[in-house]
């Protein structure tokens, strides 16, 4: 009465025989199934499946088995049981997370038959190598397996732990098959100490528990099936619940989203830090190991690892980083690439189920991150950005998120296959960044139902202090629904936003982490307060443009122009109060005791003043440009801040700017150099994967258009990749870029 036989396959594999071996005893095994299936008499529906069982080798860095050579053996038995006929592949007794991750990927890479998987757990509940059922269960719906239990270990009664853990996080059918009981040794053989009834009793409980495929492993007969039949014959199967569980895992350790605050480490990333990309031009990743190490020592739950810098293979060095890690740390990773080759090559050998950092709302985008998270399994991040760029309103930015959701879905994506980011942008560069993304965090959270998360430190970009302003504004994404914050682990503000908040919000039972963080800080002494006395005299003091300027206050800036217009030279105002105000806040800059916020709001000032001035003399050959500079965003990259402040800088220092946006192809911006004959352009990227771009534009003008000078800047940049690109100057900041601009003017004759 079984609908389903297993073929004798289950020790075949080429690591044990011949090619020639293999074949003839799977074709022998599919010949003796097939002949029972059509002898047989009952009148159920009758299939096939495919047994696969263990190499019987350790995989890397267990053993000396690496993943590919385990996938080709998987392959090669499987691709001879589809061309005999079975109906589905089976794949049982796995203790090795890693081994059943590349059975998987052979039987989906190799037919499209339907693919059962089956563990053999330890008595502890686990794997071999460590993985509960809710970690196995993570990584195999996330491989698309189509039905997924425990077999073999022990009796159908111990077992019953394993399967209600199953159960309970499953959304595909569980699968249940028990040894006949526990073994006892006999006159040299196993016997099992179950009976046929008793062992159908177990099997049946499990079937109304919910377990929709039953059988029997070591120590079953024929007659335990028969009997477990017919005690199951009155259960009514009903299709599993979805679960809709947010959530990645490592080999052991599983992470789901919503029932706290997810901390994901950022120390992994090679922007801005100088040891780290040193470490990975070299591959030597004990440097690697040691971060991985801190930041989970500091209550890490997710580490990102990032190995995009532009003069490495990030396909090899990203491979070995995620290899490295996940072989001294259980933390899941985030795996955070552009390159969909260096995305897949990490995803293939990653131990569990990754988070896939990231894809956003363009087309291509979209078309080469969702067929590799259907693949592999994976949570993707979705950036709510899209061809036309980042959205400025929350509605803008919930629009791309909806675009996103209804694309996934097209490729058999869920809501809890994706989790998106709002987008982190720095609040001194536009005051009101923090509140927009803050209300598409709570329209992401109340209108899509959707988990989410931030690159949180971002918002703090070019301030002092930067801990303060971040730290406060991970709490106030925290109370609008954040699931998930890219932080620093070892950042004390960050520890004491995240824990007060999962305090007062009921998610820190008996406040036991809070307690255990507090013992860690140094006492507070109240300091006596002091009040300063107000400086009379400074009150008093008549303001200058060049002041108001310097502290970025655009209407008192313009009217003190006009007034001074009606007495003074345009060329004067100039060259005595507004570039006086713009080097010395230029300098304070470059010193760092003024910050990004300062420098904004003098080159706004200073705006109105030339304003004032320009609408003064009418035309501009009163003050004219010293000379045209044209700005860009290099093809591929859609971000502009940097390029942004260069050009207002630029603009209030004298220069003509023609600035053509962003994602600007080489053609585009040789063709505007060629017609404005200008002396230098500037080039801008933020993101690895575009720094080619930005080379080939480099070439293509130096070819082209000798006449023009090339400046480079972006966080992925240094003086070094500047010289090898081929760039004639590199920007650190926006002040070094004036700096440029004026010795490339003072040169021009």
């Amino acid at each position: 009465g079984c609908h389903i036989v297993c073929t004798n396959t289950f020790g075949v594999n080429p690591l044990k025989y011949t090619k020639d071996q293999c074949e003839k005893m799977i074709r022998a095994s599919f010949d003796s199934a097939v002949r029972a299936k059509e002898e047989s008499s009952g009148k159920q529906e009758k299939f096939i499946a495919l047994d696969i069982g263990p190499l019987g080798r350790l995989l890397s860095p267990l053993g000396d088995l690496a993943p590919e050579d385990a996938v080709r053996a998987f392959g090669a038995v499987i691709e001879i049981g589809a061309e005999c006929g079975a109906d589905l592949v089976f794949i049982e007794t796995m203790t090795d997370l890693m081994e059943l991750k590349c059975a998987v990927l052979a039987a989906k890479e190799t037919c499209d038959l339907p693919v059962f998987a089956s563990c053999a757990f330890e008595e502890n509940g686990t794997l071999l190598t460590g993985a509960s059922p809710a970690v196995l269960v993570a990584m195999l719906e996330g491989l698309g397996v189509d039905a997924i239990g425990v077999n073999c270990s022990f009796g159908p009664l111990e077992l019953m732990p394993v399967l209600k853990e199953i159960l309970s996080v499953a959304s595909v059918p569980v699968i249940f098959k028990p040894n006949g009981g526990l073994p006892r040794e006999e006159n040299g053989r196993a016997v099992y100490d179950l009976s046929e009834v008793d062992f159908a009793a177990h099997c049946a409980n499990a079937a109304r528990l919910g377990a929709k495929v039953i059988g029997g492993c070591c120590g079953t007969t024929p007659r335990h099936l028969v009997e477990a039949i017919r005690a199951a014959g009155d259960v009514i199967i009903t299709p599993p619940a979805k679960k809709d569980v947010t959530c990645i895992s490592s080999g052991t350790r599983l992470v789901v989203f919503g029932d706290k605050p997810v901390v994901i480490g950022e120390r992994l990333n090679p922007t801005g830090k100088k040891q780290l990309k040193e470490a990975l031009r070299k591959e030597e990743l004990d440097f690697v190991l040691k971060e991985a190490l801190n930041q989970e020592r500091e209550g890490a739950d997710i580490l990102d690892l990032n190995a995009g810098l532009p003069e490495i293979d990030e396909v090899k060095v990203l491979k070995k980083c995620v290899f490295a890690v996940q072989s001294i740390s259980d933390l899941p990773l985030s795996i955070d690439t552009s390159d969909s080759t260096a995305l897949e090559g990490a995803l293939r050998i990653y131990r569990g189920k990754p988070m896939i950092n990231s894809v956003n709302g363009k087309e291509e985008s979209m078309n080469a991150v969702f067929p590799l998270a259907r693949k592999y399994g994976g949570l993707v991040v979705c950036l709510t950005l899209d061809e036309s760029g980042i959205p400025s309103t929350p509605e803008g930015r919930l629009a791309v998120a909806k675009k996103i959701l209804d694309r996934a879905a097209t490729f058999g994506l869920s809501k809890k296959d994706l989790i998106f980011d709002p987008l982190t942008m720095p609040v001194s560069a536009d005051p009101a960044a923090a509140v927009v993304t803050l209300e598409t965090l709570r329209l992401l959270h109340d209108t899509l139902g959707v988990h989410t998360l931030l690159g949180v430190s971002n918002i703090s970009f070019g301030l002092p202090m930067r801990d303060v302003i971040s730290s406060t504004f991970f709490s106030m994404a925290l109370s609008y629904g954040l699931s998930a914050g890219i932080i620093n682990p070892a950042s004390t503000e960050m520890k004491k936003a995240c824990l007060s908040y999962c305090a007062l919000t009921r998610r820190d039972e008996n406040f036991e982490n809070y307690l255990s963080f507090s013992t860690t800080l140094p006492a507070i002494k109240t300091p006596t307060a002091q009040i300063p006395m107000a400086n009379k005299e400074e009150s008093a003091t008549a303001e200058t443009l060049s002041a108001v300027i310097e502290k970025g206050r655009c209407d008192a800036a313009a009217t003190l122009c006009k007034e001074l217009l009606k007495t003074r030279d345009p060329i004067a105002i100039v060259e005595e109060e507004i570039i006086p105000a713009l080097t010395r806040t230029g300098e304070g800059f470059e010193k760092k005791t003024l910050f990004l916020p300062q420098l904004l709001m003098c080159a706004e000032a200073a705006k109105s003043a030339f304003s004032c001035i320009r609408n003064a003399v009418g035309v501009r050959d009163e003050v004219a440009p010293k000379a045209t500079v044209i700005v860009a965003t290099v093809r591929g990259d859609i971000h502009d801040i940097g390029k942004n402040i260069v050009a207002l800088l630029l603009e209030n220092y004298g220069f003509r700017v023609i600035d053509l946006g962003k994602d600007v192809s080489p053609e585009t911006i040789l063709e505007e150099t060629l017609r404005t004959h200008a002396p230098l352009v500037g080039l801008s990227a933020l993101m690895t994967t575009t720094v080619p771009a930005m080379e080939e534009t480099v070439k293509l003008l130096h070819t082209l258009a000798p006449f023009c000078r090339v400046m480079v800047g972006g966080a992925v940049l240094n003086a070094e990749y500047s010289a090898r690109i081929g760039a004639d100057f590199y920007a650190p900041d926006a002040m070094a870029g004036v700096r440029i601009a004026q010795k490339v003017a003072s040169n021009i004759k």
